[in-house]
């Protein structure tokens, strides 16, 4: 699969990782000149640096692991029909007041500015060194769960067959608003490192 990453920080970066390990085919970007990204793609294979365009034009799925207060930047059109796995957490701190949130998750605001595209939350709830170290092979007793939502079933089932090829074991906890909620600071699941059937409980869902 081709796998775009449109911000190569701390999460963005472990993901490169784990998908070039899955054996996918990724293209990295951030904010400055694709050459910045040189080394983490001279270390990784199956990795390019390219620019936020590049990546939305070249991944079949698009990981946003942006400063949430910056989703206005993301290329709307170039991810059209595309599946975006949204990372990002609201920190008013560093994003300051955003007005679009009131009532809606900030999934709900990065699909409403990316209409034409299918956005599911994922990566979002766990540090990103645990992300980085605490997947385990399938068949392991116990494995770490990682939730997933979204509101297009097609886009959230690619997103959970991610999660299980890099180690962890998916969790379906619903849509974008309720599921959401569920993942974002303060919610449940969020830094709880759970296993999955821990998470399946406090959810209330079932595994998938």
């Amino acid at each position: 699969m081709r796998i775009g990453i449109i911000g190569c920080g701390r999460i963005g970066g472990t993901l490169a990782r784990h998908f070039s390990a899955a054996d996918h085919e990724v293209a990295v970007s951030n904010s400055r000149d694709p050459e910045s990204l040189a080394p983490v793609a001279q270390a990784l294979p199956r990795v390019r640096p390219v620019t936020p365009p590049e990546a939305a034009r070249f991944g079949q799925v698009v990981v946003v692991s942006i400063p949430f207060g910056r989703y206005r930047d993301l290329p709307a059109d170039e991810l059209t029909g595309t599946t975006v796995v949204d990372t990002t957490n609201y920190v008013p701190e560093r994003d300051g007041p955003v007005p679009e949130l009131d009532g809606l998750t900030s999934s709900e605001v990065i699909q409403r500015h990316l209409p034409a595209a299918h956005v599911v939350k994922a990566f979002n709830t766990m540090r990103w060194d645990h992300l980085r170290d605490f997947g385990h092979e399938a068949g392991a007793l116990e494995r770490y769960g990682i939730p997933v939502s979204g509101d297009d079933d097609g886009a959230k089932w690619t997103a959970l067959d991610l999660v299980e090829q890099i180690g962890f074991q998916p969790v379906d906890v619903g849509g974008l608003a309720d599921g959401g909620r569920w993942q974002q600071p303060g919610g449940p699941a969020y830094l709880a490192d759970l296993t999955a059937g821990q998470l399946r409980a406090r959810a209330g869902v079932p595994v998938r």
